[in-house]
């Protein structure tokens, strides 16, 4: 006989206030690393803690799509650089002016820098077929992937360790790399490391490419375009601890 599901509840409640504070200071002061990375190398039971806050993510019908590739491997880190220098030339080239100057003088990765890569990888067939919850949307197992990715970046937030998305490459040339097959997705590759510093707002801000978006501008009541409040008058916005 199957366990009645009702046994599994177990009583929720709010964290306390400590621990919803130690949440939120771990999103606000996430950053994309790329270039305050120490040399010192990350123990095995972190990395495995890491990989658990990974796998504990949400995934649509729990088919769990993510694998994590580590590379250590100096020599196989030094081809995926020469795999990004390659395209990041490419993409300099689709800036224009000042643009392109600012382009150029950003650092983009910390693959050579970082003492861990971790390319992860989504599997669309792990579930099989037909999945619940894609059934009408066949990019869910990507996205399930990304929520993998966003706990693992919070993870190493809050362990002291600074992560950086490398975006920029040709899909084939780490495909190549590293041996996956053609029906894997390859969806990040990862630098992972000690860092003693950050910068206090997102580096891309601090340079003057963009900054960030008024919440005001982004949230509509019920509709599109529909102006509403974020929180009821005299209520707290998420965050407000």
């Amino acid at each position: 006989m199957r366990p009645d599901p009702k046994d599994f509840l177990v009583r929720s409640q709010a964290f306390s206030a400590a621990e919803r504070e130690a949440v939120y200071r771990a999103i606000e002061t996430r950053r994309d690393v790329r270039d305050q990375f120490l040399p010192d190398p990350l123990p095995d039971a972190l990395i495995a803690r890491l990989l658990g806050a990974a796998h504990s993510a949400p995934s649509v019908g729990f088919m769990q799509p993510w694998s994590f590739v580590l590379v250590r491997d100096p020599l196989v880190r030094e081809a995926a650089w020469q795999a990004f220098q390659h395209a990041n030339d490419e993409a300099a080239q689709m800036f224009k002016g000042e643009r392109a100057v600012s382009y150029r003088s950003l650092k983009l990765e910390g693959i050579r820098k970082a003492p861990l890569s971790i390319c992860v990888t989504c599997d669309p067939d792990r579930a099989g077929p037909v999945v619940l919850g894609r059934t009408h949307n066949p990019r869910m197992d990507s996205y399930s992937t990304v929520c993998a990715i966003q706990n693992l970046w919070l993870a190493a937030r809050a362990e002291g360790v600074g992560m950086g998305w490398v975006s920029i490459f040709h899909d084939a040339d780490i495909r190549l790399l590293l041996g996956i097959p053609d029906r894997i997705e390859i969806v990040a590759w990862l630098c992972l490391g000690y860092v003693d510093e950050l910068y206090s707002e997102p580096e891309l801000a601090v340079k003057g490419w963009r900054q960030r978006l008024s919440l005001d501008d982004l949230v509509f009541s019920d509709r599109w375009g529909e102006v509403g409040p974020i929180a009821p008058a005299g209520g707290q916005a998420p965050g407000d601890v």
